[in-house]
């Protein structure tokens, strides 16, 4: 009987592929490991790193580079950038590039997209303009790269999407293969200053991630395999990693969950909460991990109507009975950790319809598209006035 339930379901689906994982080490400490990968790839003599600049005047990366003087690779670091990526860091990352033979990404989401950004123009030559919004193909011989998350959060250790903000500050993004890591380092020990409201934001992100690859159009097996289990990782540990940022057990499965999330939307992508927070972001500085919590939970109970058997399974997913349970589950889940309804006062000027403006934005349709529930304009305009219905208070 199981075997035919299984033909029955492979001569029903199409045929479906999972986009390759770069290889995973995990555990606390490991980082400290870092000089020994680079050893592993032959011939890397210089080393371009991208680090976040908290770390760059933590003295890590001074450390990092005398560590690798003696073994007689040469290093340059790359941090004078804050917030999320603008078109200028990755020029001037992917200028530094030029030359290296390796480039190691140490950070949040930020420093690991302008770190595999890098990697590929640095290559190239080519302005990465060049390649926004696959406007042409990335470069098949990109330099190695060694990703280091210290956030748990955008997966980017583990996924082929870039995002950065262009020339006209509008959200953009580089995806392609060719961009992600050959090695990624998991250290639950580098999360571990990252603030309580931070944690949060990022780990909703995470969580997110998760459920939006494996309940939108493109979501499959192969993929939901990693989204499930990145969904009970971050919601059974995502409280205790807020409330006691020491808790390295709760850190680390965090870290993990963002790392499958980031497989899983490599696979499948997102879809109509980060319609929402990309939009958002095209409109003023807001950090994406709130901003995409904040357009979860507006857009959810709408979302589950649709009853889905991918909604109801992630649902099972995190114990849950069916998808009619997940809008309260997540709101109580964002009242644990903490995280505020606002935007930033910067957003009082601002209007519903000007959000809604951003979300019709090309950059912005693949995700509207991927949504399982057909989005309509009325939608849009809907999701926009309650979102700038929000206090503006952060």
């Amino acid at each position: 009987m199981q075997t035919m339930r299984i033909n029955s379901l492979w001569r029903c689906r199409v045929k479906l592929s999972t986009s390759f994982v770069p290889e995973i080490q995990f555990g606390p400490g490991i980082s400290k490991g870092l000089v020994h990968a680079v050893r592993r790839f032959d011939g890397a003599r210089h080393v371009m790193i991208v680090m976040d600049g908290f770390l760059a005047r933590s003295g890590l990366g001074e450390e990092i580079g005398a560590a690798l003087d003696q073994k007689a690779v040469t290093s340059g670091i790359y941090s004078d950038f804050s917030g999320e990526p603008k078109i200028a860091h990755l020029r001037a990352a992917s200028h530094m590039a030029r030359g290296a033979d390796l480039v190691i990404g140490i950070g949040g989401g930020s420093a690991l997209d302008i770190a595999k950004v890098a990697a590929c123009c640095g290559a190239s030559g080519e302005d990465p303009m060049f390649y926004a919004l696959a406007a042409n193909p990335l470069p098949k011989n990109p330099l190695r790269k060694i990703m280091v998350p210290t956030t748990a959060g955008t997966g980017s250790e583990t996924s082929a999407t870039n995002i950065f903000a262009g020339p006209e500050g509008k959200k953009l993004w580089i995806w392609g293969p060719e961009t992600k890591a050959d090695l990624v380092l998991l250290d639950p020990e580098l999360t571990i200053s990252l603030p309580p409201n931070l944690t949060a934001w990022c780990g909703m992100d995470a969580f997110i991630h998760a459920f939006e690859a494996a309940t939108n159009r493109n979501a499959h097996m192969g993929a939901k395999l990693y989204a499930h289990e990145a969904m009970r990782l971050v919601a059974g540990s995502l409280e205790a990693a807020v409330r006691a940022p020491g808790n390295l057990e709760a850190r680390g499965k965090v870290l993990l969950g963002s790392c499958y999330a980031g497989i899983a939307i490599d696979n499948c992508g997102t879809a109509i909460a980060h319609t929402i927070s990309h939009a958002l972001a095209g409109l003023g500085p807001l950090h994406h991990g709130l901003a995409t919590a904040l357009g979860f939970e507006a857009t959810l109970e709408w979302l589950v109507d649709s009853d889905t058997a991918d909604l109801n399974d992630a649902a099972r997913a995190i114990g849950l009975e069916d998808a009619g349970a997940l809008p309260g589950f997540v709101s109580e889940l964002m009242d644990r950790c903490g995280v505020e309804r606002a935007l930033p006062k910067a957003f009082d000027a601002l209007s519903a319809e000007d959000l809604a403006v951003e979300m019709r934005a090309p950059e912005n349709q693949p995700m509207r598209r991927a949504t399982v529930r057909d989005v309509s304009d009325a939608d849009i305009d809907a999701f926009a006035a309650k979102m700038m219905a929000l206090p503006k208070t952060l």
